[in-house]
């Protein structure tokens, strides 16, 4: 028997196992756009919401909340995998990105950086927010008091 013809014999296939967050289907692509709205820093809750659905469907979830970890050791049989699916999770998130937003993220080493970074800057909670616009609501309706009192007296002299 040729060491061919042996080597043939004791090969056992691969299973491929298509729920492992490291596989990536063939029709996975950088450029794909997972998520039908731009994050514009606006709309981040619901931007968020739908990029965390389609990373899920795609077992990928784990390279933006950090449970998927990098190998340490670059001989590490799954080291270069997980590269390559970090890249393509990190693509995925810069094409849903404005431009200035993608400009702003561009650097980051791994998708988790980028995924931290946005929700840092955009899901603050609304209280500052919410303060904000009630100090703005009474500057608005001190601004229309003053407004009548100097106004107003001068209207019924007109008429």
């Amino acid at each position: 028997m040729s060491t061919l013809e042996e080597s043939s014999k004791n090969t056992v296939p691969k299973t491929v196992d298509f729920n492992n967050p490291l596989f990536l289907h063939h029709s996975d692509s950088p450029g794909t756009v997972l998520v039908s709205q731009v994050l514009n820093g606006e709309n981040y809750s619901m931007w968020s919401r739908a990029m965390i659905k389609a990373l899920n469907a795609k077992s990928k979830l784990g390279f933006i909340d950090g449970s998927i970890k990098k190998p340490t050791d670059p001989k590490d049989e799954d080291f270069a995998q997980w590269v390559r699916c970090d890249n393509m999770v990190n693509s995925w998130l810069l094409n849903s990105l404005s431009k200035e937003l993608a400009a702003s993220v561009i650097y980051a080493e791994t998708a988790y950086e980028i995924w931290t970074d946005l929700k840092e800057r955009f899901s603050q909670t609304n209280s500052p927010r919410i303060f904000q616009n009630q100090r703005d609501i009474i500057s608005l309706a001190q601004e229309i008091n003053v407004y009548c009192k100097l106004f107003h007296p001068a209207e019924k002299f007109l008429g």
